[in-house]
C-alpha cells in the first residue's frame, strides 16, 4: 500500500465533500434537509479517514515525526498533518473559521476529525507511546521560566500563583470570578506551573489548593474547583487539543507520571522526575476538580466539602475518570458517581473513598503542613513511581486515552451537550 497514492485519493474524495458542504448555507440558516446532507458528508469523510488510518496510522506519524525523532504537542501534531496530508484533519485556517462562530452549537464540528485521528495514533503500541511521552516532556515555557523561578521562588502565571516555601511548591489555582473553572488558558497555566514545581531541585512536594473567591455567591472563601468553564463550552471557546486532551496528557498526566527529562529508554537511573503531591480541597471539587483527585498521593478535605462528576448529565465524559475511579471506590459507587450524578460529602463514610483525611475547615492549612512533613521523605518518590506502575500501566491508560479521543470529540457536538450548555449559559446571564 502507498501512502501518497492513498493519501492523494483520500484528498479527492475530502474535497468532493467539501464542495457539496460550501454549497450549503451556514449551520445555523440551515434547514433540517440541509443539515441532514451536511451531516452525510461529514459522515461519510470521516468514514474514508477511518479507513485510511487504518492503513496508514503508523507511517503517518513516523513521516510526520521523522521516524520519531522529532517530539510534537497534540496541537503541533494536528496541524502537522493537516499540512502533510491535506483532508485528513482540518486546518488550521479551519479551525479559526470555526473559533469565529457565535458559539459550539454553529461549529461544523471539524474537531471531531481529530478526534478520529488521535485514536488511530494512540491505539499504536510504538507511536502513542510516543506521543504520551512527548506530552510528559517539559514545556518551553516552564523551560524559559525556571532560573528565575528557582531564584525568587515565585510565579505569577495569571489563573495559577506557584509559591515555593521550604521544600513544598504551593500550587494556588485563583480563577477568582469563576470558582476555578478550568479552560484554554488555566490549563497551560497549570502545566506550566506543575513543569516548575517538578524542575526545581529544590522542590520536594507539591501542593494544589484553591484561592479565595471573588464570585458574589463565595465571596472571600476557597473552592477547589467547579470543572470544566461550561459558559465558554457553550461560547466554542473549549479547545480539543489544548484543553481536553492537553489536560489529560499533559499537566494531569505530569502529576501521576511525572516529567520526561530523559527520552534515552536506556537512561540511568530513569527517564522521569517526579514528587509527591498533596490537594487540599475546600467547598468543592466539581467534575474536573473531582477528576484531579484520583491522581493525588494524598488528598485533604475540609469537612464540609465534597465531590462529584456531573459529566453524565452534562453530556461529556469525565477524562480518565471513568478510567481510575473504579480501582479508588470500587465499580458499584463509581457508577453512581458518573453515571447517575450522585454527590460525595467528605463527612460521610463514602467519602474516605476520594479523601484520605477529612479536617475541620479551620483546621486545613495545619493538615496540609503535616501532610508535607510526611510526604517530605527521600523513599517516598521511588514507592509512589512503582504504585503508579502497578495501578495504573502506560499501556492501558494510552489504549484509554484513545477511545476517550473520539468519545469525547463525538460528545462535544452532541445535541444533548449543546442545548444543556446553551440553557446552562441563559440561566447565568438570567441570574447575574
Amino acid at each position: 500500500m502507498s501512502v501518497d497514492r492513498d493519501a492523494a485519493a483520500l484528498l479527492r474524495q475530502i474535497e468532493t465533500g467539501e464542495r457539496r458542504l460550501a454549497g450549503l448555507p451556514s449551520k445555523v440558516d440551515r434547514s433540517p434537509a440541509e443539515q441532514a446532507v451536511a451531516d452525510q458528508v461529514h459522515e461519510r469523510n470521516r468514514r474514508v479517514r477511518a479507513r485510511f488510518l487504518g492503513d496508514h496510522a503508523a507511517a503517518v506519524y513516523d513521516r510526520l515525526t521523522k521516524d520519531r525523532t522529532v517530539r510534537l504537542r497534540v496541537t503541533e501534531l494536528a496541524f502537522a498533518a493537516a499540512d502533510e496530508f491535506p483532508g485528513l484533519v482540518p486546518s488550521e485556517e479551519q479551525l479559526a473559521e470555526e473559533s469565529r462562530k457565535p458559539d459550539q452549537a454553529a461549529k461544523e464540528g471539524r474537531e471531531i476529525d481529530q478526534g478520529l485521528f488521535f485514536r488511530e495514533i494512540l491505539k499504536l503500541p510504538v507511536a502513542g507511546t510516543h506521543l504520551v511521552e512527548t506530552m510528559l516532556m517539559p514545556t518551553a515555557e516552564a523551560e524559559a521560566m525556571l532560573p528565575e523561578f528557582g531564584r525568587t521562588g515565585r510565579a505569577d502565571l495569571g489563573g495559577v500563583r506557584l509559591v515555593r516555601r521550604g521544600g513544598i511548591a504551593e500550587l494556588t489555582v485563583c480563577n477568582e470570578s469563576a470558582l476555578n473553572a478550568e479552560d484554554n488558558e488555566l490549563i497551560a497555566a497549570m502545566e506550566t506551573a506543575v513543569d516548575l514545581a517538578l524542575l526545581d531541585d529544590q522542590v520536594r512536594v507539591g501542593v494544589v489548593r484553591g484561592g479565595q473567591m471573588t464570585h458574589p455567591r463565595y465571596h472571600g472563601r476557597r473552592i477547589f474547583s467547579a470543572g470544566i468553564n461550561l459558559r465558554k463550552l457553550h461560547a466554542g471557546r473549549i479547545s480539543f487539543t489544548d484543553f481536553l486532551l492537553r489536560r489529560e496528557l499533559g499537566y494531569i498526566g505530569k502529576i501521576r507520571r511525572g516529567l520526561l527529562v530523559e527520552e534515552d529508554p536506556a537512561a540511568w537511573p530513569r527517564r522521569t522526575s517526579d514528587k509527591p503531591w498533596i490537594a487540599a480541597v475546600d467547598g468543592f471539587a466539581i467534575g474536573g476538580g473531582a477528576q484531579l483527585l484520583l491522581v493525588f498521593d494524598h488528598v485533604i478535605a475540609a469537612a464540609d466539602a465534597y465531590v462529584s462528576l456531573p459529566a453524565a448529565q452534562e453530556g461529556i465524559v469525565p477524562g480518565a475518570s471513568n478510567f481510575r475511579l473504579s480501582a479508588i471506590t470500587g465499580p458499584r459507587l463509581a457508577r453512581q458517581i458518573i453515571l447517575s450524578g450522585r454527590k460525595i460529602w467528605a463527612a460521610e463514610p463514602e467519602g474516605r473513598t476520594f479523601f484520605d483525611e477529612v479536617a475541620d475547615p479551620r483546621d486545613l492549612d495545619a493538615a496540609v503542613e503535616t501532610a508535607c512533613a510526611r510526604l517530605d521523605n527521600a523513599a517516598v518518590p521511588a514507592n509512589r513511581r512503582m504504585l503508579n506502575l502497578a495501578d495504573e500501566p502506560l499501556d492501558r491508560f494510552r489504549e484509554y486515552m484513545a477511545e476517550f479521543a473520539a468519545e469525547q470529540a463525538l460528545r462535544l457536538y452532541g445535541e444533548d451537550v449543546l442545548d444543556k450548555v446553551r440553557r446552562y449559559s441563559t440561566d447565568r446571564e438570567k441570574s447575574a
